[in-house]
């Protein structure tokens, strides 16, 4: 930790996450990735139909004296990262039905704003060996803005991208964290609940941008470091067991981030808004000029304010694109076309033509 409580990128801090976190400077995380203790609850050994002992969650830190004592650790926890988020900054938090629910109450009562639950199901569940209740098949992850008023990231565009153009839904089929991946020590896994670096690969891309600071108040064996560390996100971790510490170190060291065009994103609502009246001051359509349809079933002329009129029809040209297909919206972009050399050519061209320029990047003629 530098001097003053100041955050350090890459730092690992071992020790109590609530007296740490204390120390840090108020709004200075983007984003708190958390994987807290889930009060698991078990007693006894769990066996399987072989009697060969299942390797389970048994050490001390998932072992609280009741539910009572559990709520009050979470809302330390939670009070102080929502202290250390920015205005805008969010939380995510991954629990099972040990814990998440009352972990949701808690979000709510200290004013954290749930964005989504997103249901982690898992390719490769371990089996209920006792065969009284439905295999645990699945995890919970509750993604949530500092506050209903904040301005949260959400890479909208990239999440697509990465579902084959599709939406990313609230569902996430991905494995457990197994083969290499999976660190050992003495030949057994080395943490209980190492999680897969694809979920947090997930959620990093979604919710953060290149050289925001992530911090992890549970850090393990330094899953979120690792991920952040790729994709070239700031991230401080704070863990209570100096060994998984010391394996976090040196699994991040390994780590080689990506050149920063492989992983920047911009969602389009960060793009320089350009008027469609811009396109006629800077002469790229003139007044009087005809736009038609894809399909030449629809035309309107331009005038000098930027809006279109089409017989009795006029307006923004959203609201004539609409009108005209007595349709209740349209994007205008898309619609409308301006004729060059007998060609219909999208008036998108000359938007993105417009916002190059804007950029510093003046597109090729």
């Amino acid at each position: 930790m530098a001097p003053g409580g100041g955050v350090q990128d890459g730092e690992v801090l071992v020790g109590d996450c609530v007296e740490l976190m204390a120390r840090l400077p108020e709004a200075s995380v983007d984003l708190v990735f958390a994987d807290p203790p889930y009060n698991l609850q078990l007693n006894g050994e769990l066996l399987r139909p072989n009697h060969s002992r299942v390797d389970g969650v048994a050490e001390d830190w998932d072992h609280f004296a009741d539910f009572a004592a559990y709520d009050r650790f979470t809302r330390a926890w939670l009070s102080e990262a929502r202290r250390l988020l920015k205005p805008d900054g969010a939380l995510w938090v991954i629990g099972s039905y040990h814990n998440i629910y009352r972990v949701g109450s808690l979000l709510q009562d200290l004013g954290f704003w749930i964005l989504n639950d997103i249901v982690w199901r898992k390719t490769n569940p371990m089996p209920n060996f006792r065969g009284r209740r439905f295999t645990n098949a699945h995890e919970t992850l509750l993604w949530c803005a500092r506050s209903e008023e904040a301005r949260y990231t959400f890479n909208y565009e990239a999440m697509k991208a990465l579902n084959e153009d599709l939406q990313m839904r609230s569902d996430w089929l991905l494995p457990l964290c197994v083969g290499p991946e999976r660190l050992k020590r003495d030949g057994r896994k080395a943490h209980p609940t190492q999680k897969p670096e694809a979920l947090l690969h997930r959620v990093l891309l979604a919710s953060t941008k290149p050289g925001e600071l992530v911090l992890d108040p549970f850090f393990g064996t330094g899953t979120t470091g690792a991920v952040a560390k790729r994709l070239k996100r700031r991230f401080i971790g704070i863990e209570r067991e100096a060994s998984y510490a010391a394996l976090a170190r040196r699994r991040i060291a390994a780590v080689e981030p990506a050149l920063l065009d492989a992983i920047a994103t911009q969602a389009r609502r960060e793009e320089p808004r350009i008027p469609f009246g811009a396109l006629v001051e800077r002469g790229l359509l003139k007044p009087g000029e005809v736009l038609v349809d894809a399909s030449g079933r629809f035309c309107a002329k331009v005038r000098a304010d930027g809006t279109l009129i089409a017989a009795e029809t006029r307006g923004s040209i959203h609201q004539v694109g609409a009108q005209l297909q007595g349709a209740p919206a349209c994007n205008g972009w898309a619609f409308w076309h301006f004729l060059h050399k007998g060609r219909k050519i999208s008036i998108d061209v000359l938007r993105q033509k417009l916002r190059a320029e804007l950029e510093g990047n003046a597109a090729r003629p």
